[in-house]
């Protein structure tokens, strides 16, 4: 088994990519792929956390409903970032003046 700080340097790695990707692409669909690493960070230092009471599997139950809510995300987001794709043929939210007035 991986000691507890290794797989908490891993979720904060992965945490500080997926933000860095959110904060620095301006295409959509990057950004909502910068969203998942950072969603995936946090169910791994929920799994190493649940490694200090190992009877109880409290940690996997919230990784597994933030993996729901993620995969909501995902068919959510990219409902949305595909009709907007189609009305004003561009991918880069940036671009999107009509709504912001």
């Amino acid at each position: 088994m991986l000691p507890v700080h290794h797989l908490l340097i891993l979720g904060a790695l992965l945490f500080c990519t997926g933000l860095v990707i959110t904060i620095i692409k301006r295409n959509a669909i990057m950004v909502l792929l910068g969203l998942e690493l950072m969603l995936n960070a946090a169910n791994i230092n929920l799994v190493a956390f649940n490694q200090y009471k190992p009877g109880v599997p409290e940690g996997q139950m919230f990784a597994l409903f933030v993996i729901v809510v993620a995969v909501s995300e995902v068919a959510v987001g990219l409902a949305i970032v595909l009709r907007v794709y189609r009305y004003f043929e561009t991918a880069v939210p940036d671009e999107i003046k009509e709504l912001k007035d």
